[in-house]
């Protein structure tokens, strides 16, 4: 039987911009660049950051820790 996989790692690109995502189980906590979800400025990018959050409803991320890096491509990336 095959063992399951304690962390998953993910990246993609656009242009220069690179990011990567580690998700492993945890308590529903979403890092971007060390920062909490909840504290990234301006308000319009925690926003949009936010967006597949609620496309897919909070219970899906209720168990999963996210450490989401972004690299290049400006501010807004």
């Amino acid at each position: 039987m095959a063992k399951l996989k304690e962390s998953v790692q993910c990246f993609d690109r656009k242009k220069t911009a690179v990011v990567v995502i580690h998700c492993k189980c945890g308590h529903s906590l979403i890092k971007i660049n060390g920062c909490p979800i909840e504290l990234i400025e301006p308000p319009i990018v925690r926003f949009k950051a936010y967006e597949p959050i609620h496309l897919l409803g909070r219970q899906h991320f209720d168990r999963v820790d996210m450490r989401i890096r972004v690299n290049s491509g400006g501010h807004t990336s």
